[in-house]
């Protein structure tokens, strides 16, 4: 339960910290590079999550809403990317 518990704290740490740090770069690039460092992060996140809903540490009820809110936090960076390859590359 602990391991699971700081996996999570870390991948959902590293979605914020991603994003001020992508944002914090010199270039374009960079700062795409480190949001599909992210994007690789809420993967992360979202495997978690179904490994403790396996392992009976979360409801499926728990499960539906956190995948709801993860799935809600990749639409958003998906169009972030987007956003930024278009406008400011």
């Amino acid at each position: 339960m602990y391991g699971f518990t700081s996996q999570i704290k870390r991948c959902s740490v590293s979605v914020p910290s991603n994003i001020a740090e992508g944002c914090g770069r010199q270039s374009s690039k960079e700062t795409i590079h480190f949001l599909h460092i992210l994007r690789g992060s809420l993967f992360e996140l979202e495997t978690e999550l179904y490994l403790a809903s396996d392992l009976d540490f979360l409801s499926n009820e728990e499960l539906k809403l956190l995948l709801i809110q993860v799935t809600s936090c990749k639409k958003l960076l998906n169009g972030f990317i987007n956003y930024y390859r278009k406008n400011v590359i």
